[in-house]
């Protein structure tokens, strides 16, 4: 195969953001244009349109999206339906706390999930992985409670701000944040040839 044939199969690199960020975008605008209501309609159609773009360029089935499309249809179905905004601003709580079930529920059982999501692009040793896989099941569960305190202390518009720019600061802090670990631990994993060890 060519290198021109492996590009023209390669899924477009606008994919991954388009899914992860477009329906929050469209959810700031509905908001911003209307209301919550209208907001949940705009995000559930959204979601579930980005995540089958998604499958149908990169022929995969992205389990994390698929998995928070699911959630928000879920939840944004029984706001709709039930005319609640309670499950919408759920939502990122529900989604937060099950990726750190997932991340440190698998950790429990020897496994390393961070290692085999993000291995491709990192070479580091499994000690290392294991700790990465703590801290970020941790940040997940101090943004769940986070999620809470907002939405139930706060009014919908605070609430719909810490959502689109609170959530995804906070997290690209938290992420900018491990860089120095990560660094230094791919570092020592090149030195001394490990971290292709047993998941």
């Amino acid at each position: 195969m060519t290198d021109e044939d492996s590009a023209r199969k390669a899924p477009p690199k606008w994919i991954g953001p388009a899914t992860e960020y477009g329906p929050l975008v469209l959810f700031l605008v509905a908001y911003l244009l209307d209301d919550l209501m209208t907001a949940t309609k705009v995000v559930v159609a959204a979601t579930l349109v980005a995540v089958a773009l998604s499958v149908v360029l990169t022929r995969k089935l992205p389990w994390m999206p698929i998995v928070t499309a699911a959630i928000v249809a879920v939840f944004g179905g029984l706001t709709i339906l039930l005319d609640d905004e309670i499950f919408i601003k759920m939502k990122p709580t529900i989604v937060q706390a099950l990726f750190a079930a997932v991340l440190l529920g698998a950790l429990a059982f020897g496994r390393l999930p961070l290692k085999k999501v993000m291995g491709g692009g990192l070479v580091l040793p499994d000690h290392a992985w294991r700790t990465l896989t703590v801290r970020f099941g941790v940040f997940f569960i101090a943004m769940a409670a986070l999620n809470e305190l907002v939405w139930r202390t706060q009014s919908t518009d605070l609430w719909v701000t810490f959502k689109v720019g609170g959530i995804l600061g906070l997290t690209f802090l938290f992420v900018m944040a491990q860089i120095p670990f990560i660094s230094r631990h791919t570092e020592d994993a090149e030195a001394d040839g490990s971290g292709r060890d047993a998941q």
